[in-house]
């Protein structure tokens, strides 16, 4: 693109015509090492943002600007930028790829309405691939693939095709083909436009359009043929003209195309070397092409918090304002900076705006469309704009913004919990205040990440989702808030569950001189299912515990629940059934039908046959063939339990469940038992019961710790 076509960009969004027809939400997400910070480094070279290449091995990457992602080489924090391609604004958002930091994943996929999924041609699907196209999934978000690393040695394009559609279930629609591989790869042939794109070695030079040699002409014609008869099975208007024998053209393909991937009904498939720069300029235009704008995407649904009724905002600025406040970030220089999705309407600098979630009004400071951590200021955000702002101290991630006279709620974004904690404290008392001002704005940014503290020992807890992300939050905590802290060993997040149901009464009585105390509460408690959290039931009759009085009984079971009886872990996956009861005229009140509830819960966990559960993970790895059996024996010494090991060329892949109590160290472990050529990834599975031999060792450290 021009610097004259940029500036012709820019003055439509400054002047606010830029078409939403023209817009594309993306994100570039994958497995860990896919390439795609590499990819977007490159979109952003061959769009004209920027000027020089960046490369992730040498830390001069755009996008992963903090200093711990510069340093190990992997992103951390999801970064957003916006560039141009052919008369359109591509809003880009780079994802991490490890799985302790998926949650930056789930809340960009919550705001986007496109995403490219890069996938290693010689790895294939991997497992974290697998992970974020789930997530994909859960937001109905379009897709297409990007097969990366064609030119390294065992790329295998079928076979990555084969496997997209085994272990992702996609109807996938190769729209390209690779002219050659590994070491020969040259290029690719476009199946849409029938012609062939040749790539130099050099990434600044410009590809090279040609007519497909003869000897690659059966083969084009043949996935060309699959590629419209796959759209006829899905779309009327090609099917009718591949039934009466017509020429397709090629705008009706790319209007098939685009219609059955803003569908979700196919994922067109494209292929190239990101480091090389091969691909990225074909993957721009299908980007455009074949990815939904705005308008392409059913309207967002919220309810409306006074009336209860339902919402549709559609992408409109001329429609009720309606944002989703996705993500929080604490710069250095602006102070709190808070991403945004506007889904309809449109917001000025310094208008009144009123979150909905919080209940209160908020004033916008200064608007940014953001370049990873550089910004440019705007003065009005446009319904399907991704922005960020400053001034807004009440909003947090996933609070719903919109107008005060008809507030409205989006649906939450959901995290997982966390699993592993460990204490910290400062070195120095002049670092105690500076450290609970750190920690609580790294919470503030990060929902996965938990600050509390023990209230039997004093000591200050941070908890998260693995090693790597508490290691880098606290390296954050030493270089972006220069505060020196010791930390202990990490501790598993352990919990505890009932076996059996059981009934117990719960009575609280006290008489002082004048008006009494009183609540009585029978209920029963029933195990549920792994992974069902907590439920309550009201089952009383003729109104024995009055109705007044029900929410404070399920607040004192609730409070009861939070310290077990085995280890003082959490009680969870349980079901509490209030069923009877009595109260006094005068003397019964919220407080002591809190505390019977609270009495009458701790005597039935007592009872309930309780056992301690420990988290499990979820781990894929792969290792050359030759280091099998010293991988598999360590997992086994893990109390590992493998699902399924696999023979993928000289490599395997090996699936299995592992405790997470037994993962610390494994990272160590598997490269010395395979000489560094073995990788992993893990996620967290969910909670199962502990053994008996070692719940008993969980009780006792804790009787000791305490």
């Amino acid at each position: 693109m021009t610097v004259k076509t940029m500036v012709e960009v820019k003055s439509k969004i400054m002047s606010r015509i830029f078409p939403l027809e023209d817009i594309r939400n993306i994100g570039i997400i994958a497995h860990i090492d896919a390439g795609k910070t590499t990819t977007t480094e490159r979109i952003l070279y061959h769009t004209g943002r920027t000027y020089k290449i960046g490369e992730v091995d040498v830390g001069t990457t755009v996008m992963d600007w903090m200093q711990q992602e510069r340093e190990r080489g992997i992103t951390i924090t999801a970064a957003a930028t916006t560039c141009y391609w052919k008369e359109h604004r591509i809003n880009i958002i780079d994802t991490p790829g490890h799985v302790d930091f998926a949650a930056e994943v789930e809340r960009s996929l919550r705001v986007l309405d496109g995403g490219v999924v890069v996938l290693d041609a010689v790895a294939g699907v991997e497992a974290q691939s697998e992970a974020v196209w789930r997530q994909a999934d859960k937001y109905n978000v379009a897709r297409i693939c990007f097969i990366n690393k064609m030119d390294r040695t065992g790329a295998d394009f079928p076979g990555t095709i084969s496997m997209i559609e085994e272990r992702l279930r996609a109807r996938v629609l190769p729209v390209q083909i690779p002219l050659g591989a590994e070491r020969s790869f040259k290029g690719i042939v476009d199946l849409v436009e029938n012609r062939a794109v040749h790539f130099a070695d050099d990434p600044q030079l410009m590809p090279i359009e040609s007519a497909i040699q003869e000897s690659d002409k059966d083969t084009v014609a043949s996935y060309r043929r699959a590629l419209i008869e796959k759209l006829a099975e899905d779309d009327d208007q090609i099917m009718l003209s591949y039934l009466e024998g017509e020429e397709i053209s090629t705008s009706q393909l790319k209007a098939a195309i685009r219609r059955l991937t803003a569908a979700n009904r196919v994922v067109p498939v494209l292929c190239g070397s990101a480091l090389k720069g091969k691909g990225i300029r074909p993957l721009l235009d299908a980007i455009v092409d074949y990815l939904p704008s705005p308008l392409d995407v059913p309207p967002v649904c919220a309810i409306n918090s006074k009336n209860g009724k339902e919402i549709f905002c559609r992408a409109d600025d001329e429609n009720l304002l309606s944002a989703l406040a996705f993500k929080v970030v604490s710069d250095p220089f602006m102070g709190r900076l808070t991403y945004l999705r506007v889904y309809s309407g449109n917001v000025k600098t310094g208008a009144q705006i009123f979150n909905a979630t919080k209940g209160v009004k908020e004033h916008l400071g200064r608007l940014y469309l953001m370049h990873a951590n550089h910004r440019e200021e705007i003065g009005e955000a446009e319904s399907g704009s991704i922005v960020a702002t400053v001034g807004l101290r009440k909003t947090s991630t996933g609070d719903t913004l919109c107008n005060a006279a008809t507030p409205m709620l989006f649906e939450a974004i959901h995290f997982s919990d966390t699993v592993l904690s460990m204490a910290i404290e400062p070195k120095s008392k002049v670092d105690q205040e500076k450290l609970g001002s750190a920690l609580t704005k790294l919470a503030e940014e990060d929902p996965t990440f938990k600050v509390h503290s023990d209230a039997e020992t004093g000591q200050m807890l941070i908890s998260g989702m693995g090693e790597l992300h508490l290691e880098v939050l606290i390296e954050r905590v030493a270089h972006e808030f220069g505060v020196k802290v010791t930390t202990g060993k990490p501790q598993v997040a352990y919990k505890e569950t009932i076996t059996v149901p059981v009934e117990a009464e719960g009575k609280f009585v006290r008489q002082s001189g004048g008006k009494g105390q009183y609540g009585h509460v029978w209920i029963k408690l029933e195990p549920g299912e792994r992974g069902s959290g907590f439920g309550f039931c009201d089952q009383t009759r003729n109104g024995v515990v009055p109705k007044e009085f029900i929410p404070a009984v399920e607040t004192g079971v609730k409070e009861a629940l939070q310290s077990g009886r085995l280890a003082g872990y959490p009680v969870v996956d349980i079901k509490a059934i209030l069923y009877d009861g009595s109260f006094h005229d005068v003397d019964s009140s919220a407080l002591a039908f809190k505390i019977a509830g609270s009495m009458a819960t701790k005597k039935a966990v007592a009872r309930a046959k309780p056992v301690i559960l420990e988290p499990i993970m979820k781990a894929e790895i792969m290792t050359p063939a030759q280091f099998l059996g010293d991988v598999i024996g360590d997992l086994n010494s893990r109390r590992a339990r493998i699902e399924v090991v696999e023979s993928y060329k000289d490599s395997s892949v090996v699936r299995c469940f592992v405790p997470l109590v037994r993962t610390f160290g494994f990272v160590g472990d598997l490269r010395s038992l395979s000489q560094g050529r073995a990788t992993y990834t893990m996620a967290f599975y969910r909670y199962e019961e502990v053994p008996a031999n070692l719940s008993e060792q969980i009780m006792a450290s804790t009787r000791v710790n305490k």
